[in-house]
C-alpha cells in the first residue's frame, strides 16, 4: 500500500508542476511563444504585385523562412492608399500568424488626414524591423520631346500644367509633387493610382506626362530602355543610378522624397513572439544574397531593429504633420 500511496503523490505532483509550467510560460496580455511558428505566417503587402514593396517581399521572406521553419506567404492587398492592407493588418488577431509592410508616409496619411476620421495610428501596430528606404525619383518617357532633364522639365511645368503619378492621396510620390509646385511653381496635377504597376504603365502609355516612383520602382526600366530618370530626389545620388542627378545638384533644393518600408506586427503581440520575429528578420534582411538581389532590383536595404524603426515612424509621422497646410488639413 505504502508504493501505491508513493506512486500516487508521485503522479500529482507531477500534474501540478505542469499545469503551473503551462501557467507560467505565458505573458501578460499574450499565451507565450509555445512552438512559434508552427503555421505559416502571412504577410499583407498593401499595393499590387509588381510594385517596389511586392518586389522586395517576395525577394526578402525566402531567407526569412530559413530561419522560422515555416511558409512566409505574400497576400496582396491593394486600395485605399495603403488602407485596405492596414486596416486588415491593425484589427488581426495578434497571434503572429498575421504581420505586413508598413510604407512611410501613405501609413501616416491615413490616419492624420482629418477626412478619414480612422481611429488606427502608430499604436496600432508594432514595429518589426526596416526593410528599405527607397528614394524618390522624377522620370520620363524615353521617347519624351517636350523635355529632356530635370531643368527642362520644371521650367516647363512652371508656364505648363503637367500631370504627374501618385500612388495615393499623401503618398510620397504626391508630396513630391506638391512640395515641387509649392517651392518652385510648378504645375504638377497628381494623377492617382492605386501603385506603382499601375504608375509606370499610364506613364508608358502615354497617358500621364510625368513618372514619380522610387528608385526601386523605375531602376530596371531605365535599364530596359523604356524611360529616362531624370533627377533623384535624396540628399546624394543613389548607388544604383550614378549618373543621375540629386534635384539639389540641378539647382531645385530642399525637397527631398523617400518610402521606408518596414515590417510590423498588430498591437498586442506576446512580446515573445515579437522578438522571435525581430531575429528571424534582422538574419533575413542582413543576409548578404539578399543584399545583393535587391540592389540588383535598385532597392536600397536599410535594416533598422524594433527600436530603431519605432523611431523613424515617429520621425516619418512630424514630417507629415508639417505637411498638413499643403494638404489643406
Amino acid at each position: 500500500m505504502k508504493k501505491v500511496f508513493m506512486l500516487v503523490i508521485t503522479v500529482l505532483l507531477t500534474f501540478t508542476m505542469a499545469a503551473c509550467g503551462q501557467e507560467t510560460s505565458g505573458s501578460a496580455g499574450g499565451e507565450g511563444a509555445g512552438d512559434f511558428p508552427d503555421k505559416p505566417i502571412n504577410v499583407i503587402v498593401s499595393y499590387e504585385a509588381g510594385g517596389g514593396t511586392d518586389t522586395g517581399a517576395r525577394i526578402l521572406l525566402p531567407y526569412v523562412e530559413e530561419e522560422l521553419g515555416v511558409t512566409v506567404n505574400v497576400i496582396n492587398k491593394p486600395g485605399g492608399g495603403g488602407w485596405v492592407g492596414w486596416t486588415e493588418l491593425a484589427n488581426a488577431d495578434p497571434d503572429g500568424y498575421t504581420i505586413g509592410y508598413i510604407n512611410t508616409p501613405n501609413l501616416m496619411t491615413g490616419y492624420l488626414d482629418p477626412k478619414f476620421n480612422r481611429k488606427q495610428n502608430l499604436e496600432s501596430f508594432e514595429p518589426i524591423a526596416n526593410h528599405v528606404t527607397d528614394p524618390g525619383a522624377i522620370a520620363i518617357r524615353a521617347d519624351e520631346d517636350r523635355f529632356t532633364n530635370i531643368e527642362e522639365l520644371m521650367e516647363y511645368a512652371k508656364e505648363n500644367e503637367l500631370t504627374a503619378t501618385s500612388t495615393g492621396v499623401g503618398s510620397d510620390d504626391h508630396y513630391a509633387s506638391l512640395k515641387l509646385n509649392d517651392k518652385f511653381g510648378t504645375k504638377f496635377k497628381p494623377v492617382h493610382n492605386k501603385g506603382a504597376a499601375d504608375s509606370k504603365a499610364s506613364v508608358l502609355g502615354g497617358h500621364v506626362d510625368v513618372l514619380f516612383a522610387n528608385v526601386g520602382e523605375l531602376a530596371s526600366l531605365q535599364k530596359e530602355g523604356d524611360i529616362k530618370i531624370i533627377a533623384v530626389m535624396s540628399k546624394e545620388r543613389s548607388p544604383f543610378l550614378e549618373d543621375v542627378p540629386t534635384l539639389e545638384e540641378s539647382g531645385f533644393e530642399d525637397v527631398y522624397s523617400w518610402s521606408a518600408r518596414g515590417l510590423a506586427a498588430p498591437a498586442g503581440i506576446d512580446p515573445e513572439k515579437l522578438e522571435i520575429l525581430r531575429a528571424a528578420f534582422e538574419k533575413g534582411i542582413k543576409n548578404e544574397e539578399q543584399k545583393k538581389k535587391m540592389g540588383d532590383m535598385g532597392l536600397q536595404v536599410d535594416y533598422l531593429d524594433g527600436e530603431e524603426y519605432k523611431q523613424l515612424l515617429k520621425d516619418d509621422e512630424k514630417a507629415v504633420k508639417d505637411l498638413s497646410d499643403l494638404m489643406g488639413w
